[in-house]
C-alpha cells in the first residue's frame, strides 16, 4: 500500500488531499502524514485563524489561506513589499492570543532599509481576503547588506508580551553588541511599546528592546504555557545548533562560546565551549540538523509527546522530537519522519491536536495518529 501511494504522488495535484503513509512509529503509535497542499513556494510561518484554517507567508512575499476542508490555497492582498533575498523575505505569522476574527495578527518580514535590509515586526488585521490596518511595529536595528541571520520567529506570553528573534545577520560580533537588535531576542507589548521591565531599559549602551543575547541564528522559538517559559532554537556554524531555555537578561555565548566548528577548517569556533556568565544550552546537535522551527506540543492526539519539544529539521530532513523533565533538561531525543525526506521549515499545532508543518519544497502537510 505505501508504495503504491508513493508512485502514485506525482499525479496529485495542488491543494488535492492525499495521503502518504510513513511506516515509522511513535512509541508505540503508528501515525501518517496527509499532505494538504503541494506547489507552493517556500512556506516559511503558518499558523490558525480559527478551527479549520491556516494563514501561511511564503519567504517570497506572499500570505495565503488554507482552507483544510476545501484543500485549496489562496493568496490574499495586503501585504508588504519585502527583501526576499538569501534566507530574508516574508518570514514568520502568528494571530495574538485568544484571536477572534478582526484581531491582529503578527508577522516578521525582512525590510528594505537604507542600509540593506532589517527583520522588521509588524501587525495586521485580517478582512475577507486581504490585510488591512498595517502596522511596523519595530523596524529593527539590524540592517545588514548580506542575506544572512535574519531569524525570525514569533511567541506570545501568558501577560502580554510579544517575543521575536533576530539572528546577528551573520557578523558574529553582533552577538554580544547590546547597541544592535541583531543576535537577540526582543521582548515587546502586543502594541510594540517596551516594557518597563525589560532588563537593559536603564542602560544607556544597551536597547531597550533585548530580552536576551549572544544568539547565532534563533529561527524557532516557542513558549510553554503550562511551565510558563520560552525556548528557542538556533543553528549554529558546523555543528552545535542549540535548544536554549531564554531567561531575562542572560548572555547565550555566541560568538564566544560555541560546540561547533569553523566552516573552513577543523577549529573550534571562539575560545571554548563554557565561560562564566555566558550561558550552556539545553542540548546541542553535532553535527547540525540545521533546526527552522520550534513548538512545545500541548495536544490530545499524542499524549506522549505532550510537553516535548518539537522542531523541523532542514539539513537532516526529520521532525526532531526532545523530552524534557520537570526542570526542563533534555533526557530523550527520538528523530521522526524520516522517510519522509523533506527540509521541515515550520509547525503548528491544529485546535484538533494534530501536527501540522510545511516543507520548503512547497507542501503543507500534517501528522495524525493512525
Amino acid at each position: 500500500m505505501n508504495r503504491m501511494l508513493n508512485r502514485m504522488k506525482p499525479l496529485f495535484l495542488l491543494g488535492l488531499l492525499t495521503t502518504l503513509v510513513v511506516p515509522v512509529p511513535a512509541l508505540a503509535q503508528d501515525y501518517r502524514v496527509e499532505t494538504l497542499a503541494r506547489g507552493l513556494g517556500v512556506p516559511w510561518g503558518m499558523a490558525f485563524v480559527d478551527q479549520r484554517t491556516l494563514i501561511f507567508t511564503e519567504r517570497s512575499g506572499k500570505v495565503g489561506l488554507l482552507d483544510l476542508d476545501q484543500g485549496q490555497p489562496r493568496y490574499i492582498d495586503g501585504a508588504p513589499r519585502v527583501l526576499a533575498s538569501g534566507q530574508g523575505g516574508m518570514l514568520d505569522v502568528q494571530p495574538e492570543p485568544n484571536y477572534r476574527p478582526g484581531g491582529w495578527i503578527y508577522f516578521t518580514y525582512s525590510k528594505r532599509v537604507a542600509d540593506g535590509g532589517a527583520t522588521t515586526l509588524a501587525r495586521a488585521r485580517l478582512e475577507q481576503e486581504r490585510l488591512v490596518d498595517w502596522q511596523d511595529l519595530l523596524v529593527t536595528r539590524s540592517a545588514s547588506d548580506n542575506g544572512r541571520h535574519f531569524g525570525s520567529r514569533i511567541a506570545f506570553d501568558d501577560r502580554g508580551h510579544v517575543y521575536f528573534s533576530v539572528g546577528d545577520r551573520g557578523h558574529r560580533p553582533n552577538g554580544q553588541d547590546l547597541s544592535t537588535h541583531a543576535g537577540s531576542i526582543l521582548r515587546l507589548k502586543l502594541d510594540g511599546t517596551v516594557p518597563a521591565d525589560n532588563p537593559f531599559v536603564a542602560n544607556p549602551a544597551a536597547l531597550d528592546e533585548i530580552w536576551s543575547y549572544g544568539h547565532r541564528n534563533p529561527q524557532g522559538l516557542a513558549w510553554d504555557q503550562r511551565q510558563r517559559r520560552l525556548w528557542t532554537i538556533e543553528h549554529g556554524p558546523r555543528g552545535g545548533d542549540e535548544i536554549n531555555l531564554v531567561r531575562k537578561g542572560l548572555n547565550y555565548g555566541w560568538p564566544v562560546i560555541s560546540y561547533g566548528k569553523e566552516y573552513w577548517g577543523p577549529l573550534a569556533v571562539g575560545e571554548g565551549t563554557e565561560r562564566e556568565g555566558m550561558e550552556q544550552p539545553v542540548k546541542y546537535y553535532v553535527p547540525s540538523i540545521a533546526p527552522g522551527s520550534l513548538l512545545v506540543y500541548s495536544g490530545e492526539a499524542f499524549p506522549q509527546w505532550r510537553g516535548n519539544l518539537l522542531a523541523g529539521a532542514l539539513k537532516l530532513r526529520h521532525l526532531n522530537r526532545v523530552s524534557l523533565d520537570q526542570a526542563g533538561r533534555a533526557v530523550n531525543e527520538e528523530r521522526l519522519l524520516e522517510d519522509f525526506a523533506e527540509r521541515i521549515r515550520a509547525l503548528a499545532e491544529g485546535p484538533d491536536g494534530l501536527l501540522y508543518f510545511s516543507t520548503d519544497s512547497g507542501q503543507i502537510a500534517r501528522v495524525r495518529p493512525n
